[in-house]
């Protein structure tokens, strides 16, 4: 397996909701293309002084993404891909 650093900020498209009404990433577009999520994947949060950002791992089927929010809703970054 291959894991890829990238640390650019993407565009969420789509946001998905649990049962207990917590969202999550659906779909998200990256460099023109468009990657569709299968399920909630895993999620941490850390907490670093005042902030707390949550670190959310899934997958499209083949490959693994990790995804960093500021956890205001808005600003999602596409820390790296496992292939």
């Amino acid at each position: 397996m291959n894991r890829v650093h990238i640390n650019e900020q993407v565009a969420i498209t789509q946001m998905g909701f649990k049962k207990n009404l917590s969202a999550y990433p659906r779909r998200m577009e990256f460099r023109g293309t468009i990657y569709e999520f299968l399920d909630a994947g895993l999620r941490c949060l850390v907490k670093a002084g005042n902030q707390i950002t949550e670190i959310v791992t899934m997958t499209d089927g083949q490959k693994q993404f990790q995804l960093r929010s500021d956890n205001h809703g808005g600003n999602w970054t596409l820390v790296s891909i496992l292939s």
